[in-house]
This record gives structure tokens, sequence and C-alpha cells, in this order.
């Protein structure tokens, strides 16, 4: 009876899946590279958020549903958070379009700017 997990072909010998080489050599375990990973995929996420945000707030002020003052705020908030995502991928070296995750038939995830 064979294992429901064993999917070798018949004659095959079984090989480790933890120490497979083609397993090792897909897994980028450098840490800079994995921190550099991480911080990518976090500004990522900050500069979607900030894009909804943004679409919102013209959303509002097409509507007129925000007074002058609110619209000052909005803005002067808008654009610290678009000055500190600068200085945040210039610290860690990446560019705007290392943050646009490509998904496939769906195009990029991030709009452009």
């Amino acid at each position: 009876m064979t294992d429901a997990s064993d999917d070798r072909r018949p004659g095959e010998e079984p090989v480790s899946r933890s120490h497979s080489p083609s397993v090792r050599q897909r897994i980028d375990a450098d840490p800079e590279s994995v921190e550099r990973g991480l911080v990518a995929l976090v500004l990522t996420l900050v500069e979607l958020l900030r894009q909804l945000m943004e679409r919102q707030a013209l959303r509002r002020v097409d509507a007129g549903d925000l007074s002058d003052d609110q619209i000052e705020r909005i803005g002067t908030t808008l654009m610290l958070l678009e000055e500190k995502m600068e200085e945040l991928r210039e610290h860690f070296g990446l560019e705007p379009e290392d943050l646009n995750i490509d998904l496939g038939p769906l195009g990029p995830l991030l709009a452009d700017e």
C-alpha cells in the first residue's frame, strides 16, 4: 500500500522534500532580501491604502460633502503621507514600480499616478 503523500513514479527513489535541491534553490533566506521583501510588501499595502483614501477624498470633494477646512486637512495629510512614502522607499532602496505587484490577468495592483 502506498502513502497518499507519496507522489513518486514507479521505480523512483524517495526524495526527502526538506533536502531537495530544487526547494533550497527556490528559497532565498538571505536576511537582507527577506527584510527588503517584507518592507516592499508593507509599503505596497500602505500605498494601496493611500491611493484608495485619495480617490475617496476626491469623490467627497466632487460631491461637495467636505468643508474648505476639511479639504485642506485631507490634502495636507495625503501630501505628507506621500512624502513619507518617498522617504521610506529611498531609505530601503525601492522604486515605485517595486511596490506594484503584478496580479497576472488582472494587471498591476496599484494605479499609475
